[in-house]
């Protein structure tokens, strides 16, 4: 069933007069991720040409997505907007609050039971505000929103990081915070600066063991964690058309790990073979007949160089199967140099788990190949070294490949199916076979492997692959195992080899499923009423933050200076926390307690400069809240990477802190401090980062004249009465100048609605 079809085909009838129109204002051909930009212009057809990385620009995007751990505060959010009902096509996904632990039944039912205030409360706010509810078990949101709802050429926005998956259907589909869906959910516009563009040739095509994984993997090594910020990958060539709509959106959704806006790929045959097997031949349809707007020109992929600001060119038929990490995913190896690299650097060799789904492998595709390696080891009397789990993507998935045989096939080797849902991807995973800090090895099929992600144990070392190469892996139970050249030893004493991954892109027979989880809304949600528990422990209903009185700062305490890679993980962390993403005093417990002070190189350990005495940081900044004391966070580069979540800006904000002044930003997290009403900064000199001492006091002394492109005069006081004057940089244009002054966006928003 091809949902909002209608909202589909009105973005097809003025898509090719849009994109002539933006053609001959640019005035030379576009690029695929061009031409869905400027087809989504808030004012409609193009009138000026925008300057990558430079101008911010208003769009309209045609949907949003949520998971339910953003989907709580984004809705608790969107109920003070005054509007009776969401303004564009919106969903929410049940995905992230089910922990894996004994199998899917079992731990669906210990996540109903455990959050059903959380369930009840997105369910009724959903049937209230028009919005799609996918309950507990339908699936993980980006397979689900791939099965159901990207199309190529439309624009989405998500409250999730890995939004971008949907780029595997030629989507330009970027993860933002909640206030920015908020932004959209009542009506408004919503504002990105243009993003660069780097383009991805692709030539040659995959076999053997290489899989579309290890595209992501390779470019994440070229790029790093911040090589794509600010900008869009735009994949293209032969290479990418070769290629599976469901390995597209695995590179897709992976370009996150580089901080990529998003990725995307333009529309071929892949993409309408995937849109009929989910039953959305309407859409393939409509789409066929504007195909050629739903690609880059024939000029830019003949020159590339000429139109992205960067290039890239991987050649797929040269491409070696990778492992990257551990603790960031852009450490790329190739799997032949594994060995003498974890030698080198005392990387555990023998492998405790290999765990295969989350939204970046958990299609149907992804599983026939696991399964392949899988059967392989069953039919070979090769018993599996490693603890085995697997998350299928939806309910759809799960049950077509338990049609099939392919559940069984990893039952067979002693698999744990898990729930359809995140899990260990996510810290949701209750990992009995591990203690403490112990130091110990897992390989995965996930996105992000940064300490403490998985299992909250900082000497886990994470690496990602491949869902065929885990599956390898772990049979072996050795990270140094190459199965290209390697052999095992069977239970009859003999050497054995595994041969190459085989897959499947689509099922044969269809998908099929019995029921997958979907819940309408009512057509007139008016009669609905959201119930918060004044005492729930889970979910707080939202007061405004103060708006800015316009002064100067004066008397900002240091309250942490964050030393190497502080991501939203390290500031507001995942895992058991998950369960309070609903209450924001509740969950602000766990601000920043994963940083790493940088005058002691210890977590959750900072000196108050009230009493002189170390405690943690939500416990020093609370004390500073009470007496009125505001605080400045100081972080490193692309300080705030990895997911969306809009917390890691809101707790800070909500404990009192003012100020967080970095080297750089991720480009979601400045947005959630700007949204949020904090004022985010970034050094002009980096080598001020090495200024800043523990007992520091801050003064902006010209913040009364805060205004866009002119920089903020920082004087900072030392403990023995020295100081230094320093400059800042921001990059708050007009509109968010006036978050600032009304102490969020959201503030702004209510008195426009009240207007």
């Amino acid at each position: 069933m091809a949902y909002d079809i209608d909202m589909i085909k009105k973005v097809y009838s003025q898509m090719a007069e849009r994109v002539n129109t933006a053609r001959e204002v640019v005035g030379k051909p576009l690029t695929l991720s061009e031409k869905i930009l400027y087809s989504h212009l808030w004012d409609g057809a193009a009138k000026e040409a925008y300057q990558r990385g430079k101008d911010y620009v208003e769009f309209a995007p045609d949907r949003i997505a949520c998971q339910d751990a953003t989907a709580q505060m984004a809705l608790l959010q969107f109920m003070q907007a005054g509007k009776k009902q969401v303004a564009v096509p919106t969903t929410v996904h049940c995905d992230h609050l089910i922990q894996a632990k004994m199998g899917a039944a079992i731990d669906l039912q210990a996540a109903n039971k455990s959050s059903s205030e959380v369930f009840d409360f997105l369910e009724s706010v959903s049937n209230k505000y028009g919005i799609g509810f996918w309950k507990p078990g339908a699936g993980i949101i980006h397979q689900v929103v791939l099965e159901n709802y990207a199309f190529p050429g439309g624009m989405m926005i998500g409250t999730d990081s890995h939004t971008v998956n949907a780029g595997g259907l030629g989507m330009v589909a970027i993860g933002v915070g909640g206030a920015d869906a908020v932004d959209v959910m009542a009506g408004m516009a919503w504002e990105l600066k243009f993003p660069k563009l780097i383009g991805v040739k692709l030539t040659g095509s995959l076999s053997g063991w290489t899989a579309a994984k290890d595209v992501i993997l390779k470019v994440a090594g070229i790029l790093t964690v911040k090589g794509g910020t600010g900008a869009i990958i735009e994949y293209f060539g032969e290479g990418a058309r070769s290629m599976s709509a469901t390995g597209k959106g695995t590179i897709c959704n992976m370009g996150a790990e580089v901080g990529a806006t998003t990725s995307t790929f333009g529309y071929d045959e892949s993409m309408d073979r995937y849109l009929r097997a989910t039953d959305r031949a309407e859409v393939a349809d409509a789409a066929n007949e504007i195909k050629e707007h739903l690609t880059g020109d024939d000029e830019v992929y003949a020159n590339p160089e000429q139109y992205f600001d960067e290039v890239i060119e991987i050649n797929l038929s040269e491409l070696k199967p990778h492992l990257n990490g551990p603790f960031t995913p852009d450490l790329a190896t190739p799997i032949s140099e594994m060995g003498a690299k974890a030698k080198e650097n005392d990387w555990p060799i023998n492998v405790d788990w290999g765990l295969i789904g989350s939204c970046t492998n958990s299609s149907y595709e992804d599983l026939t190949r696991a399964a392949s390696i899988a059967k392989q080891a069953v039919d070979k009397k090769v018993k599996a070294k490693s603890d085995f789990g697997i998350n299928p993507g939806s309910e759809q998935i799960r049950f077509t490949a338990e049609r099939d045989g392919l559940l069984k096939i990893f039952e067979d080797l002693d698999a744990t199916i898990f729930t359809n849902a995140c899990g260990p991807c996510i810290g949701q995973w209750d990992r009995s076979d591990r203690k403490g800090d112990e130091k110990n090895t897992i390989v995965h099929s996930f996105n992000r492997n940064f300490s403490k992600r998985a299992d909250g144990n900082p000497n886990t070392h994470a690496f990602v692959g491949s869902p065929e190469m885990v599956a390898a892996i772990a049979i072996s139970g050795r990270l140094d195992f190459d199965p290209t050249r390697d052999k095992l030893i069977n239970e009859d004493g003999e050497e054995v080899m595994l041969d190459e991954p085989t897959g499947i892109e689509l099922p044969s027979d269809g998908f099929d499923v019995e029921e997958d989880g979907y819940v309408p809304p009512n057509e007139d949600g008016s009669s609905v009423v959201v119930k918060v528990a004044e005492d729930s422990e889970r979910l707080q209903l939202l007061t405004p933050f103060e708006p800015w009185d316009g002064k100067n700062l004066m008397g900002a305490k240091l309250l942490i200076k964050a030393f190497g890679k502080c991501t939203t993980d390290h500031i507001s962390m995942a895992g058991p926390w998950l369960r309070y993403r609903g209450h924001l005093d509740n969950i602000s417990n766990n601000c920043l307690i994963g940083a790493i002070n940088a005058y002691n190189k210890k977590t959750n350990f900072v000196k108050s400069q009230l009493t002189g005495e170390y405690d943690g940081v939500p416990a020093v900044q609370r004390t500073y809240k009470k007496e009125g004391v505001p605080t400045v966070v100081v972080g490193d580069h692309n300080y705030g990477e990895g997911s969306s979540r809009e917390h890691a800006a809101m707790e800070p904000r909500h404990l009192g802190v003012k100020v967080v002044l970095v080297k750089s930003f991720a480009r979601i997290h400045e947005t959630n401090l700007k949204k949020q009403g904090m004022l985010g900064l970034t050094f002009e000199n980096e080598a001020d980062y090495d200024l800043i001492q523990e007992d520091d006091t801050f003064n902006f002394i010209d913040l009364e004249d805060f205004a866009p492109d002119k920089q903020i005069t920082v004087e900072i006081v030392h403990a023995d009465g020295s100081k230094d004057t320093i400059k800042t940089n921001h990059t708050y244009n007009q509109p968010q100048i006036e978050w600032y002054k009304h102490g969020s966006a959201l503030n702004l928003i209510k008195k426009q609605n009240a207007a």
